[in-house]
C-alpha cells in the first residue's frame, strides 16, 4: 500500500516537472479588422513574454482540539420578557377584499435566540412548521371566527411560551348576494 502511494507521488512530481517543457510560446498580432489575436503559431505576430503566475501559499490553520464531551448549554436558556401577537389585534375583522389573507406579527423580547423557533396555531391546529421568525403570513382563511395563537419552541421542539389566543373575524363574499362586487360569481349587471 505504501509503495503504491510513493509511486503515485513520484509520477505526480514527474508530471509537474514536465509541464513547463510542454508550454508553447504565445504570439500576438492585429488582424485586418483591428482585432487583437493571440495564437501559438508565429505567423505575422510578435512573441509575447508571459509573466510567471503569482502563487500565494495558503495560511496555516491552527488545529483546535475540541474539549471533552460536556453537557451542551442551551442557547435558548434566555428568559423572554415579552412574547405576544401585535398584529392582528384581538377582535379585528378582515374585510372581504383581503380574501382571508393576514400577516401575523409577534413582539419577542429579547430577540429570538438561535435554536428557538415559533409556530402558529389557527383554531388549535398547527398552521405552519416552526420557523426562526417573528412574522408569519396566513392565507385563505375561511369565512368566520378564528383563534390565532403563537408558541415559542426550544431547540428540542418543546413549547416554552404561548401567547394568549387572538380572535380574528374573516369576512367573505356571499353567494347569496349576487350583486356584491367582491363576489367572483357575480355578473355585475
Amino acid at each position: 500500500m505504501q509503495a503504491r502511494r510513493v509511486g503515485w507521488m513520484i509520477g505526480g512530481v514527474a508530471l509537474l516537472l514536465a509541464l513547463p517543457a510542454l508550454a508553447a510560446p504565445v504570439y500576438r498580432h492585429v488582424d485586418a479588422n483591428g482585432n487583437v489575436v493571440y495564437s501559438d503559431e508565429p505567423g505575422q505576430g510578435n512573441r509575447v513574454d508571459l509573466k510567471p503566475i503569482t502563487v500565494v501559499d495558503p495560511a496555516e490553520v491552527e488545529s483546535r482540539s475540541r474539549p471533552a464531551e460536556s453537557t451542551p448549554t442551551s442557547p435558548s436558556a434566555v428568559d423572554y420578557e415579552r412574547f405576544a401577537i401585535t398584529s392582528p389585534s384581538n377582535g379585528e375583522t378582515l374585510p372581504t377584499g383581503q380574501g382571508g389573507n393576514v400577516q401575523v406579527q409577534l413582539a419577542i423580547e429579547p430577540e429570538l435566540q438561535p435554536g428557538d423557533r415559533v409556530q402558529l396555531r389557527v383554531d388549535g391546529k398547527v398552521s405552519q412548521s416552526p420557523m426562526h421568525t417573528s412574522v408569519f403570513a396566513l392565507s385563505q382563511l375561511e369565512r368566520g371566527e378564528h383563534q390565532i395563537q403563537a408558541e415559542l419552541l426550544d431547540a428540542q421542539g418543546q413549547v416554552r411560551l404561548s401567547t394568549p389566543a387572538v380572535t380574528l373575524y374573516v369576512q367573505r363574499a356571499s353567494v347569496n348576494l349576487p350583486a356584491n362586487p367582491n363576489n367572483p360569481n357575480s355578473n355585475n349587471r
